[in-house]
Protein backbone atom coordinates (compact mmCIF):
# COMPACT_ATOMS: atom_id res chain seq x y z
CA UNK A 1 0.00 0.00 0.00
CA UNK A 2 1.42 3.42 -0.75
CA UNK A 3 0.32 6.59 0.41
CA UNK A 4 0.46 10.08 -0.71
CA UNK A 5 1.34 13.35 -0.15
CA UNK A 6 -0.71 16.39 0.09
CA UNK A 7 1.21 17.71 -2.96
CA UNK A 8 0.47 13.97 -5.07
CA UNK A 9 -3.09 13.83 -3.65
CA UNK A 10 -3.42 17.67 -5.29
CA UNK A 11 -1.66 16.28 -8.40
CA UNK A 12 -4.33 13.58 -9.26
CA UNK A 13 -6.18 14.35 -12.79
CA UNK A 14 -9.35 15.88 -12.32
CA UNK A 15 -8.56 17.35 -8.99
CA UNK A 16 -9.70 20.92 -8.87
CA UNK A 17 -6.39 23.23 -8.13
CA UNK A 18 -8.04 24.46 -5.01
CA UNK A 19 -11.46 24.45 -3.74
CA UNK A 20 -13.86 26.84 -4.84
CA UNK A 21 -14.84 29.49 -2.14
CA UNK A 22 -18.22 29.34 -3.27
CA UNK A 23 -18.48 25.59 -1.30
CA UNK A 24 -16.71 26.79 1.44
CA UNK A 25 -19.73 25.88 3.90
CA UNK A 26 -20.85 23.12 1.81
CA UNK A 27 -20.89 19.84 4.31
CA UNK A 28 -21.29 16.17 3.31
CA UNK A 29 -24.95 15.63 4.93
CA UNK A 30 -26.09 11.94 4.20
CA UNK A 31 -25.95 9.12 2.28
CA UNK A 32 -29.31 7.03 1.62
CA UNK A 33 -29.78 3.19 1.70
CA UNK A 34 -33.06 1.38 0.38
CA UNK A 35 -34.18 -0.87 2.92
CA UNK A 36 -36.33 -4.11 2.86
CA UNK A 37 -37.10 -4.31 6.65
CA UNK A 38 -37.08 -1.21 8.76
CA UNK A 39 -37.44 -2.90 11.92
CA UNK A 40 -34.88 -5.33 11.08
CA UNK A 41 -32.88 -2.13 9.93
CA UNK A 42 -33.48 0.03 12.63
CA UNK A 43 -32.37 -2.39 15.43
CA UNK A 44 -29.50 -3.15 13.67
CA UNK A 45 -28.18 0.73 13.10
CA UNK A 46 -29.50 1.78 16.51
CA UNK A 47 -28.31 -1.49 18.84
CA UNK A 48 -25.57 -2.53 16.84
CA UNK A 49 -23.74 0.45 15.61
CA UNK A 50 -25.32 2.97 18.26
CA UNK A 51 -26.57 5.32 15.30
CA UNK A 52 -30.04 7.22 16.95
CA UNK A 53 -33.21 7.59 14.88
CA UNK A 54 -33.75 11.47 14.26
CA UNK A 55 -36.26 11.89 12.63
CA UNK A 56 -38.90 9.94 10.64
CA UNK A 57 -41.18 10.74 7.93
CA UNK A 58 -44.20 8.93 6.14
CA UNK A 59 -45.22 9.73 2.53
CA UNK A 60 -48.01 7.70 2.63
CA UNK A 61 -49.72 8.38 -0.59
CA UNK A 62 -46.47 7.94 -2.35
CA UNK A 63 -46.16 4.74 -0.01
CA UNK A 64 -42.65 5.17 1.27
CA UNK A 65 -40.78 6.44 4.78
CA UNK A 66 -37.62 7.84 5.51
CA UNK A 67 -35.95 7.41 8.58
CA UNK A 68 -33.08 9.52 9.43
CA UNK A 69 -30.29 8.68 12.00
CA UNK A 70 -27.17 10.34 13.18
CA UNK A 71 -24.76 9.57 15.83
CA UNK A 72 -24.73 11.36 18.80
CA UNK A 73 -23.70 11.25 22.29
CA UNK A 74 -26.55 12.85 23.59
CA UNK A 75 -29.72 12.40 21.71
CA UNK A 76 -30.99 15.61 23.94
CA UNK A 77 -29.66 17.60 21.43
CA UNK A 78 -31.95 16.55 18.93
CA UNK A 79 -34.39 20.07 18.71
CA UNK A 80 -38.27 18.38 19.41
CA UNK A 81 -40.09 20.60 16.81
CA UNK A 82 -39.85 18.43 13.23
CA UNK A 83 -39.15 21.92 11.05
CA UNK A 84 -36.51 22.90 14.14
CA UNK A 85 -35.00 19.09 13.54
CA UNK A 86 -35.11 18.74 10.22
CA UNK A 87 -32.75 22.19 9.56
CA UNK A 88 -30.75 20.61 12.57
CA UNK A 89 -30.32 17.30 10.50
CA UNK A 90 -29.74 19.78 7.32
CA UNK A 91 -26.40 21.21 9.12
CA UNK A 92 -25.08 17.51 10.66
CA UNK A 93 -22.12 15.80 8.74
CA UNK A 94 -22.72 11.53 8.40
CA UNK A 95 -26.47 11.19 8.46
CA UNK A 96 -27.91 7.99 7.33
CA UNK A 97 -31.20 8.17 5.51
CA UNK A 98 -32.82 4.64 5.48
CA UNK A 99 -35.78 4.65 2.78
CA UNK A 100 -38.58 2.42 3.15
CA UNK A 101 -40.78 1.47 0.29
CA UNK A 102 -43.90 0.58 1.91
CA UNK A 103 -44.86 -3.74 0.96
CA UNK A 104 -40.98 -4.85 0.36
CA UNK A 105 -40.98 -6.27 3.93
CA UNK A 106 -43.76 -8.62 2.87
CA UNK A 107 -40.92 -9.88 -0.64
CA UNK A 108 -39.31 -13.13 -0.22
CA UNK A 109 -35.59 -12.85 -0.50
CA UNK A 110 -33.17 -9.67 -1.27
CA UNK A 111 -35.18 -6.62 -2.64
CA UNK A 112 -31.98 -4.28 -3.33
CA UNK A 113 -28.80 -4.44 -5.08
CA UNK A 114 -25.97 -4.37 -2.10
CA UNK A 115 -23.79 -2.92 -5.21
CA UNK A 116 -21.14 -5.54 -4.55
CA UNK A 117 -22.72 -8.32 -6.69
CA UNK A 118 -21.81 -7.52 -10.41
CA UNK A 119 -22.78 -5.09 -11.98
CA UNK A 120 -20.90 -3.62 -9.10
CA UNK A 121 -21.36 0.54 -8.15
CA UNK A 122 -22.35 1.51 -4.35
CA UNK A 123 -19.96 -0.23 -2.27
CA UNK A 124 -20.24 0.01 1.78
CA UNK A 125 -20.46 2.72 4.19
CA UNK A 126 -18.12 3.07 7.34
CA UNK A 127 -18.17 3.54 10.58
CA UNK A 128 -14.93 4.61 13.09
CA UNK A 129 -14.71 2.92 16.55
CA UNK A 130 -12.48 3.29 19.34
CA UNK A 131 -11.15 -0.04 19.27
CA UNK A 132 -11.50 -2.29 16.24
CA UNK A 133 -11.04 -5.71 18.16
CA UNK A 134 -13.72 -5.06 21.33
CA UNK A 135 -16.37 -4.16 18.17
CA UNK A 136 -15.72 -7.23 16.32
CA UNK A 137 -15.95 -9.16 19.28
CA UNK A 138 -19.08 -7.64 20.30
CA UNK A 139 -20.34 -7.79 17.05
CA UNK A 140 -19.19 -12.04 16.62
CA UNK A 141 -21.29 -12.19 19.81
CA UNK A 142 -24.40 -10.52 18.57
CA UNK A 143 -24.04 -12.55 15.51
CA UNK A 144 -24.00 -9.89 12.93
CA UNK A 145 -22.56 -11.55 9.40
CA UNK A 146 -19.01 -10.80 8.66
CA UNK A 147 -18.21 -10.14 5.03
CA UNK A 148 -14.57 -9.75 5.99
CA UNK A 149 -12.64 -10.32 9.35
CA UNK A 150 -9.74 -8.78 10.93
CA UNK A 151 -8.07 -11.80 10.06
CA UNK A 152 -9.21 -12.60 6.45
CA UNK A 153 -6.80 -10.83 3.34
CA UNK A 154 -4.22 -9.13 3.43
CA UNK A 155 -5.41 -5.44 4.98
CA UNK A 156 -5.54 -6.69 8.91
CA UNK A 157 -6.77 -3.33 10.20
CA UNK A 158 -10.31 -3.28 9.15
CA UNK A 159 -13.75 -5.13 8.71
CA UNK A 160 -16.60 -5.77 7.14
CA UNK A 161 -19.85 -6.63 8.33
CA UNK A 162 -23.43 -6.97 6.71
CA UNK A 163 -26.40 -5.11 7.51
CA UNK A 164 -29.84 -7.15 7.11
CA UNK A 165 -29.93 -5.80 3.58
CA UNK A 166 -26.61 -7.12 2.47
CA UNK A 167 -24.77 -3.52 2.65
CA UNK A 168 -21.40 -3.81 3.94
CA UNK A 169 -20.37 -1.66 6.66
CA UNK A 170 -16.59 -0.98 6.81
CA UNK A 171 -15.34 -0.75 10.40
CA UNK A 172 -12.14 1.03 11.53
CA UNK A 173 -10.18 2.42 14.12
CA UNK A 174 -8.29 6.08 14.21
CA UNK A 175 -5.05 4.67 15.74
CA UNK A 176 -2.77 2.27 14.31
CA UNK A 177 -3.67 -1.65 15.39
CA UNK A 178 -0.49 -2.88 17.59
Amino acid sequence: MTAQTRAELAAVPGVAAQRDAATRDFVFNHTMLRVKDPRASLDFYTRVLGFTLARKVDFEQAKFTLYFLVTVDDAGAIPDGDEERRQWLAQQRGVLELTHNHGTELESGPVYHDGNREPRGFGHICVSVPDIRAACARFEALGVPFQKRLSDGMMKSIAFIKDPDGYWVEIIQPAPLD
